[in-house]
């Protein structure tokens, strides 16, 4: 019998430990409510793996890649300000 990944939630809360369980062995663990993922399940050291993980800076610029953006320096002077 293949081990379950996804959970409805009242079935992830009776039996949370196997979820855990899953998590720490198996992987991510998705839990739905009225049949939509809503959270995941991941071991501590999954988690730290993805928040420590660092962008290049491709990655960075990725969602404006081909658009075409005015990057021209505005010369105009400042505007006075009183204060």
């Amino acid at each position: 019998m293949p081990m379950k990944s996804v959970w409805q939630l009242q079935d992830a809360k009776n039996q949370f430990s196997l979820v855990v369980d899953n998590a720490l062995s198996k992987g991510p663990q998705t839990v739905t409510r009225h049949g939509e993922p809503t959270v995941m399940v991941i071991s501590v050291a999954e988690f730290k793996r993805i928040k420590s993980r660092k962008k290049s800076i491709l990655e960075l610029f990725a969602p404006i890649r081909g658009l075409e953006l005015d990057v021209t320096r505005d010369r105009s002077l400042p505007r006075d300000v009183k204060l």
